[in-house]
């Protein structure tokens, strides 16, 4: 199959979908350049890490325009242009209102034509922050001590802290109608970790060992913005951003 590329958004045309697929900090850039192929009827799908992307897509297309998703893939960009799939999982799409809308319809027959194995969800809120709550529970803890995830669990303080970042961002959740549930979690969590090939490293140990930027904002500092915002105490992932 031969797929045409671009870096010049306006030779392109207005598009049926746009997929964001930036890191968090980026966003409203990539957006911004891309406002020449958004027309009305355009959706913008977010394909990326955290929580907060959504609502700086809606500041610049519109909340009407925006799907939000929970995408479970890990990849790794080797050189310009060249892109190592790690990791395979599920992807799940839904609407904010949970309807069966006929555009998410067809959205996701779209990507499974092209084989790539999507679901329609209607608890897409309680799919993305599933992810977020692995992602809390993960990513900072391995950066900080610039150990792969497959170690994560090697060691009971270790799993403690996990546990209490987790614990945070269930209690967030709950507090926004969002039914997330620790056990499930953590066992969801520990089953996947247990399962990781060795020197397994997670995108923000990425991050921190080639001194780029990470996400850590969209992820613990989603949940102290939530935990502020409903006066739950977040210490833990505060210590995280600190």
């Amino acid at each position: 199959m031969c797929i045409a590329i671009t870096d010049l958004p306006a030779s392109v045309g207005v598009v049926d979908l746009l997929l964001v697929f930036v890191k968090c900090y980026h966003t409203e850039t990539a957006v911004n350049g891309a406002l020449s192929i958004i027309g009305p009827s355009t959706t913008v799908l977010s394909l990326q890490n955290g929580w907060g992307n959504g609502p700086r897509i809606a500041a610049i297309v519109g909340k009407g325009t925006r799907r939000p998703r929970r995408l479970l893939h890990s990849a790794t960009v080797l050189a310009p242009g060249h892109v190592l799939h790690a990791g395979q999982g599920k992807t799940f799409m839904g609407e904010l209102d949970i309807s069966d809308s006929p555009r998410l319809q067809h959205i996701v027959q779209t990507f499974n034509a092209a084989g790539i194995a999507v679901e329609r969800s209607g608890q897409v809120l309680k799919e993305i922050w599933s992810k977020l709550a692995l992602n809390v529970a993960t990513l900072p803890t391995s950066s900080t001590v610039r150990v792969t995830a497959d170690h994560l669990l090697d060691t009971p303080e270790m799993q403690e802290l996990m546990k209490g970042l987790l614990r945070e961002v269930v209690a967030v959740a709950n507090a926004q109608n969002i039914p997330l549930d620790f056990n499930e979690r953590w066992e969801a969590i520990a089953g996947l970790l247990r399962k990781l090939a060795p020197n397994t490293k997670g995108s923000m140990l990425q991050d921190v060992e080639a001194r780029r930027q990470t996400e850590i904002e969209v992820m613990c500092g989603a949940i102290i913005e939530a935990g502020a915002r409903l006066n739950i105490a977040t210490p833990y992932n505060h210590a995280m951003i600190d």
